[in-house]
């Protein structure tokens, strides 16, 4: 996954082009650059590593002309160095991709065999080869371009600048994000609306396969085989203070912060707070919410990484309180299973940005299978909520940090009132049971607040917490997903072993790596699973291991047997891993910025995947 930014306007290029690319470092930071035209020919700054590397060859750099193309690079195919950095110039063509050209060693044989000379060791440099052969034969930027679409296959984003015609631009996209953003006397192609956002609130979602195409202050859009297309634009009403941090050191830990409002924002379209009741809006089924739950049979969620956690949850939500059947799939494993829908399933996917390649394809597979879907994301019109049918919205703003925190939250909090709709719709729950439950979820946010408390708690102790060789996460029932994710936190963020079990499969091998050195980090609140719970526990310390706990209140037990105890409000089994989740985001967060890594932009990894 990369972040592109193409601009045509009045203002300079330079400093529009390198302050959307910081607003969407959080795609890739192995290295960046950028391509502007000055007095009639492009001039072209690449660098290794992160943006600050390019800004900084850039401080003498001076352009007068008023079109140009950025990019902030995740590495796929090629090492994270300059000679593989974006823009990629060939002749007068200069273009910048986000994506994987599947066919790319074909095409190299192919340009090799005519003559050209390839430079880097990426894919995306044989395009702009293509491209470049195309404009010798049409002399038209918009030709070649429709031209060279149709030899490309994979997923990608790409968008073309041409020396010789200094006030065009044109893009083009099949799989990742592209958004024209629409200004006065000026305009964008970026991959997320965050990157233009200061200068624009009106956006174009371009679909698979389509072009746009930039003359002067003029839009046009095309399909891949050049027929006009009318597009409609969207007014997105996010503010720039959303992005920025608002005096937190880092984004993640202010969207840790952020995690009582979020959760707030998740439930609150869908809560009638006099009655204390869920009524959740149309989600866009062509039946009502009501008819369509009572009709399916089973639900199957589909999702990658911390979303599968959610997910998993969602599973133990909806079958406990409806007693419908429920399936949970990774998204890279689900088409290639060759998986089994029945008649009367409801597909489930939980991707924050809604662009997950795998778990775009998931949906589409299903649809092909006669399956009915709903998407639960934070981006309205991406690809995966266009794609299905009904639609949910984590509404927890922009989330920055490459670690996923008020995202999930939201989704935990959406997954606990779409199993209270569901449980309600199917007569699986009195109106009391409704009333009890809801008045819990409402309380979440507060009770957030308050256990945010531990974030000069983890502050402290972080330095303690480096000694361990290793942290195993356990947890029973819903808690097992939250043991899951905070051990995820771990790896993703401080980069030290860590792994999530099911507290009852603890003697079936992981006892084997316990001793004094292995902290043994529990959720466990005061349940029906608490004394199984704390039988686990006990089966740890005997063999030495130095236990974290995370329990509901003065749970006198859990202290006992605790080098540390963590207390927390005491909620409905259903919102409870809301507040629990939390302890162990920050752990993660001043565990790994006690150890000097960069916690926002964690290595090796990008906000969302696009590409398989």
């Amino acid at each position: 996954m990369c972040g592109i930014v193409g601009y045509l306007g009045f203002q300079d290029p330079k400093k529009i082009i390198i302050d959307g690319l910081k607003k969407l470092e959080y795609r890739g930071y192995d290295s960046a650059g950028i391509a502007i035209l000055n007095d009639g020919k492009t001039k072209r700054v690449r660098a290794a590593g992160k943006i600050i590397n390019l800004e900084e060859k850039l401080i003498n750099e001076n352009f007068n002309g008023h079109i140009g193309i950025g990019h902030t690079r995740w590495a796929t195919h090629g090492a994270p160095n300059e000679k593989n950095a974006h823009p990629h110039q060939v002749g007068a063509i200069s273009l910048v991709h986000n994506g994987i050209i599947e066919n790319y060693l074909e095409i190299k044989k192919d340009l090799i065999a005519r003559g050209a000379e390839i430079k880097s060791d990426t894919d995306s440099e044989l395009v702009a080869h293509l491209v470049n052969e195309e404009i010798q034969v049409t002399n038209n930027l918009l030709l070649a371009v429709q031209k060279t679409l149709g030899k490309l296959i994979g997923a990608f984003s790409i968008v073309v600048m041409w020396e010789k015609s200094p006030n065009e631009l044109v893009a083009f996209k099949d799989g990742p994000p592209l958004i024209v953003g629409v200004g006065e006397k000026e305009n964008f192609i970026v991959s997320d609306v965050q990157a233009a956002l200061q200068y624009t609130k009106n956006f174009v979602y371009l679909e698979d396969r389509e072009i746009v195409h930039i003359h002067n202050n003029d839009l046009k859009y095309y399909s891949a085989l050049g027929a006009p297309l009318k597009k409609q634009i969207t007014t997105v009403d996010w503010n720039t203070e959303q992005v920025e941090k608002m005096g937190f050191k880092h984004y993640m830990l202010k969207e840790i912060y952020e995690q009582p409002r979020a959760v707030a924002a998740a439930i609150r379209p869908h809560i009638n707070t006099e009655l204390h009741s869920v009524q959740m809006e149309s989600l866009g089924f062509a039946k009502s919410n009501s008819e369509t739950f009572k009709t399916i049979d089973r639900i199957m969620f589909v999702a990658c990484g911390t979303s599968f956690y959610a997910a998993m949850l969602g599973k133990y939500l909806i079958e406990q309180a409806s007693g419908l059947p429920v399936e949970i799939d990774v998204a890279s494993e689900f088409r290639y299973r060759k998986p089994i829908i029945p008649k009367n399933t409801l597909l489930i996917t939980i991707s924050q940005s809604g662009e997950t390649a795998d778990t775009l394809a998931a949906i589409r597979l299903a649809k092909e299978k006669g399956a009915l879907t709903l998407s639960i994301t934070n981006v309205q019109r991406s690809s995966i909520d266009r794609e299905a049918h009904g639609h949910l919205y984590m509404n927890s703003g922009v989330e920055i940090g490459v670690a996923s925190t008020k995202a999930f939250t939201s989704t935990i909090a959406l997954l606990n009132v779409l199993a209270l709709q569901i449980a309600k719709d199917r007569g699986a729950m009195t109106p009391e049971q409704e009333k009890n439950y809801v008045v819990q979820l409402l309380a979440t946010p507060s009770q957030i607040e308050g256990v945010l408390a531990y974030d000069k708690y983890f502050s402290e102790a972080a330095k303690k917490l480096q000694t361990f060789k290793g942290f195993l996460y356990l947890g029973r029932g819903v808690s097992y997903p939250i043991a899951l994710e905070g051990a995820l936190k771990l790896k993703e963020l401080a980069y030290m072993h860590a792994e999530g079990y099911a507290a009852g499969e603890m003697k079936h091998g992981p006892l084997a790596l316990i001793d004094a050195s292995m902290a043994i980090v529990v959720v466990a609140p005061t349940d029906d699973l608490i004394e199984k719970t704390i039988s686990n526990l006990q089966e740890a310390k005997a063999r030495g291991g130095k236990i974290i706990s995370i329990g509901t209140g003065d749970n006198k037990a859990l202290q006992s047997m605790s080098e540390y105890y963590l207390s927390i409000p005491a909620s409905s089994w259903m919102a409870h891993p809301l507040i629990s989740v939390v302890p162990l985001q920050l752990m993660s967060y001043h565990l790994a910025d006690s150890l000097g890594y960069d916690v926002d932009q964690p290595r090796n990894l990008a906000k969302s995947v696009t590409v398989e």
